[in-house]
């Protein structure tokens, strides 16, 4: 009993000293701000948390969206057991441990059990396919959670039997109404306490749909205004704010380095200097840009501006030789010459239809004249009978053909017109 005290003493102390958002975390649905798609009346999570019909599913969206506040609801809505683990710490063992206190509450009271997976992108192949069988025989209800692309993340078989749900960024709206809600709350929230008109517009549009950084962001700038003996002003919001780290997970990681291309594609340096800014701040590789420009400098800028390859290779070669942070510099030159470079794609086409032969089309036998002609016994074969060598030409050309008769005809470099990349008749 005096244990039991304890415990509830501790959780108590606990929970009045836990973060704002963990304190502002709704108990009903009806609390939830956001995310009315899928939680408003009628519309499909809803229906299903409130008839207790979950099937496994996957709640994928970015921070502080209400992944783990769903979960939480879910728990409070089942008749089911309800088994929380983090995919960071779990592994194999827990998973293992979690089914057979499954198997065994089955059995004994015909109770299901809801396992509430934190994280789940963090768990191997190796661990997804252990969780596999469970889930697919139905002894535990999966709620995965990830802020990762769950289409990179998950295995297939594990995807296709849950159901996912993409949750959105909040709106400004939405987080200022978050954020009021925590202000008037003397109980729960970090009122009352005043705030300035314009610090609350700041903090609810700098957010970036964040519900916990917004939270997180407004029990700081409290802090700050209490130690001041004052309301929260708009220097307090933008001192917590600084204080945050830009997100970047796997999914941003694919999504920035594809803006970053087109960005730089599509001719707008100011755009790539934006993009790559992102990527450093947020500890991207320096060598993974370095080496997506150059291959940019032959996909997308090619013949167009064959200097364009040069300065890519320079910019690589100068992350290895100088290192980080000097080599932002070398690496925003290039992204500025490549994206005011002409562009042509018209090496990237050549390449792609000469493979289309090489894999479609039957494949020829090397001319006898361009046979490898220098080792003993090779001229006997006929190998180098006939050919022509250019420098012995007056213009350095002779009229030869240099492939198989089968694709003799084929005609893969198309210049593009742009830039340097125009037909020889044409300089």
């Amino acid at each position: 009993m005096a244990q039991d005290l304890f415990g509830e003493a501790a959780n108590r102390t606990m929970a009045a000293n836990a973060p704002l958002a963990a304190r502002m975390r709704p108990t009903i649905l009806d609390e939830v701000v956001g995310q009315a798609h899928l939680l408003a009346p009628g519309k499909p999570l809803r229906t299903l948390i409130e008839a207790d019909r979950l099937s496994s599913v996957v709640l994928w969206g970015p921070p502080g969206t209400g992944k783990t506040t769903i979960a939480r609801l879910i728990a409070g809505a089942t008749s089911k057991a309800f088994e929380p683990l983090s995919a960071v710490a779990a592994g194999v063992k827990d998973v293992r441990e979690v089914a057979a206190r499954a198997r065994e509450r089955l059995g004994e009271r015909g109770q299901g059990t809801i396992l509430f997976l934190d994280e789940v992108h963090r768990f191997s192949k190796t661990q997804q396919d252990a969780l596999l069988p469970h889930v697919e025989e139905g002894l535990v209800v999966l709620v995965g959670a990830t802020t990762e692309n769950p289409f990179f993340s998950l295995t297939g078989p594990l995807l296709s039997r849950s159901t996912l749900f993409r949750l959105e960024p909040l709106t400004d709206a939405e987080i200022a109404e978050l954020l009021d809600r925590a202000i008037a709350d003397d109980t729960r929230g970090v009122g009352p306490i005043a705030i300035d008109a314009d610090a609350r517009r700041h903090l609810s549009s700098h957010a970036e749909g964040d519900a916990r950084h917004a939270l997180t962001s407004l029990e700081v700038a409290a802090g700050l205004a209490r130690q001041a003996d004052r309301g929260i002003s708009l220097a307090d919001v933008e001192a917590a704010i600084a204080m945050r780290a830009l997100r970047y997970g796997d999914d941003e990681h694919y999504d920035v380095v594809s803006a970053f291309i087109k960005s730089i594609r599509g001719s707008d340096p100011d755009a790539g200097l934006y993009w790559l800014a992102r990527m450093v701040e947020s500890g991207e590789d320096p060598r993974f840009i370095a080496r997506r420009l150059v291959i940019l400098a032959s996909e997308d800028v090619g013949m167009a501006d064959p200097t364009s390859l040069l300065v890519a290779d320079a910019a690589a070669r100068a992350v290895e030789l100088v290192g980080m942070p000097e080599a932002r510099l070398n690496l925003a030159q290039a992204v500025v010459h490549l994206a005011r470079a002409p562009k042509s794609n018209s090496v990237y086409t050549a390449l792609a239809a000469a493979l289309s032969d090489v894999a479609d089309r039957k494949v020829g036998e090397v001319p006898t004249h361009l046979r490898d002609a220098s080792y003993p016994g090779a001229r006997h074969l006929g190998h180098g009978d006939g050919y022509l060598y250019p420098h012995d030409a007056p213009s350095g050309w002779v009229d030869q053909s240099y492939r198989p008769a089968e694709v003799a005809d084929r005609i893969y470099y198309q210049p593009s017109g742009h830039g340097a990349d125009r037909e020889e008749s044409e300089t």
